[in-house]
């Protein structure tokens, strides 16, 4: 709307955007107001430090192994920044939900567990691209914890990812999948993007792990300096109800925004300020 755009910025002079969370949308306070306030339109150092993480991860020039690790319940939700993941990381670990939409375009039985069919053959694709390319590794969960209700109160089993029996449901990933994700983060990683978590956390029955994987994160970086950036909703829950939000590098404030620069979109409130 020209005709707010120009209420809300032609009273000032200087243009100061710190809201990271809103910078995926072209909005009037966002990215109209920088075409009619006459100073200069810059980022505050919130907008500053998570482009610098954000950006800086994934377009690194390090010597050092990106990773990233992808949760969430649906493959729907992650495809388009799992594929940029993949094409950008050393070692793309992936978790939650989407697990069992792989798990079945690899002929695995999943019993009752979330699965997109209309993305298997995509995650089959995935799959297949990364097994080409020397150097890139995708880690699916070798063992995994079953239900036979999605429910806090539901009888668990630990089973191996292939054995998932029918009528039972994976919720979280088991302690095999915990080690194996800890050896792997451990081997000359430098920068890790956490997007989404393992379980469904918010039941205490399979909360274990995320939270042993938010460990790993923090106790990586403080005892050997990597880099470790924390985004998505769920995943940043998850991290300060674990106490270890301070121990990451980095806390990301955008959902969506996060997830469009991971993808290597352009943020409209990014765009619309000066170069400098």
């Amino acid at each position: 709307d020209p005709d707010f755009v120009k209420e809300l910025g032609e009273p000032f002079e200087v243009y100061v955007n710190d809201a990271f969370g809103t910078a995926h949308r072209a909005h009037a306070s966002t990215e109209g107001v920088t075409k009619v306030i006459t100073g200069p339109s810059v980022c505050g150092f919130l907008m500053a430090k998570e482009l610098e993480y954000l950006d800086g991860a994934v377009n690194s020039k390090s010597d050092k192994k990106l990773a990233a690790i992808v949760g969430g319940s649906k493959v729907s939700s992650k495809i388009t920044v799992l594929n940029a993941l993949v094409d950008k990381c050393d070692l793309v670990i992936i978790g939650g939900g989407m697990v069992f939409t792989f798990l079945k375009a690899q002929g695995h039985n999943v019993g009752t567990s979330l699965v997109e069919d209309d993305y298997v053959e995509t995650a089959k694709e995935i799959l297949e691209k990364v097994s080409k390319i020397e150097g890139k590794a995708i880690l699916l969960p070798k063992d995994i914890i079953v239900a036979d209700k999605f429910a806090k109160d539901a009888t668990t089993e630990t089973v191996s990812f292939d054995q998932i029996p029918d009528g039972w449901m994976g919720l979280d990933n088991g302690p095999i999948t915990t080690e194996e994700q800890k050896e792997a983060l451990s081997d000359g990683v430098g920068t890790i993007i956490m997007n989404g978590p393992m379980g469904v956390f918010e039941f205490p029955k399979f909360a274990k792990g995320t939270m042993d994987l938010i460990n790993i994160l923090a106790d990586l970086t403080k005892e050997k300096g990597v880099t470790t950036v924390i985004g998505g909703g769920d995943s940043v829950a998850a991290t300060e109800q674990s106490g270890r939000a301070g121990d990451m590098s980095h806390i990301s404030t955008g959902g969506g925004a996060s997830l469009e620069l991971l993808e290597g979109k352009e943020l409209p409130g990014v765009v619309a300020l000066d170069d400098q």
